[in-house]
Parts: structure tokens; C-alpha cells; sequence
């Protein structure tokens, strides 16, 4: 299974192969960002929250499924106050996505 959906990521950039590099781009950068203040459990959870959520939203639109799946998971848990957030599998996730946007650029 594909990190990235390429008909997703093609959908969401009308298949302009400019845009999607881009895109790709700033979604990785998102991902290295957000995913290690999203583990760090000395931000508010309602923080926490809002940075899953951003990244349930980058990928959807680069087509990035498992990582939005996960990353809306961590959101419903980080807002219903239900206990720790596990974020290895998201983090496993995101360096699956990570490295096939690497792969494409070589």
C-alpha cells in the first residue's frame, strides 16, 4: 500500500505535476513540524488537538489516507480527554509518506 494516493494527489492538483511537487513539499514540511509538538504531552491537549486536525487536513489533500486517518484519530482522542495519545503508528505513517516524497524527488 502507497503512503501517497497518486489519483488522490492528481484529484486534488488537476493533475499539474508543478503543483503536486509543491504541495508534496509543503506537506512534508508540515509533517516535520507538527508531528514532534502533536507527541510532546507538555502542550494542551486542545493544542495538541488543533495541530492533528491541521494535519488531518494536509493530508487529505495530497491524498496521504493512512496518515489522515490516524492523525483524525488522535484528534477525536485529544478532544474527548480519553487518556494518552499513542503517536508511533502516525509517526510510523508519516515516515512512509515522507519517504516516498523523498523517492520521488531523487
Amino acid at each position: 500500500m502507497q503512503a501517497i494516493d497518486p489519483a488522490e494527489l492528481e484529484a486534488q492538483t488537476g493533475g499539474d505535476a508543478d503543483l503536486a511537487r509543491e504541495v508534496l513539499e509543503l506537506f512534508a514540511g508540515q509533517c516535520r513540524s507538527i508531528l514532534p509538538r502533536l507527541a510532546d504531552p507538555a502542550l494542551p491537549r486542545e493544542q495538541r488537538a488543533d495541530l492533528a486536525h491541521t494535519l488531518k487536513g494536509s493530508a487529505a489533500g495530497v491524498g496521504a489516507v493512512h496518515v489522515r486517518a490516524l492523525a483524525d484519530a488522535a484528534e477525536a482522542r485529544l478532544r474527548g480527554g480519553a487518556g494518552a495519545v499513542p503517536v508511533d503508528d502516525l509517526a510510523a505513517a508519516v515516515a512512509r509518506a515522507l519517504a516516498e516524497i523523498a523517492e520521488a524527488r531523487a
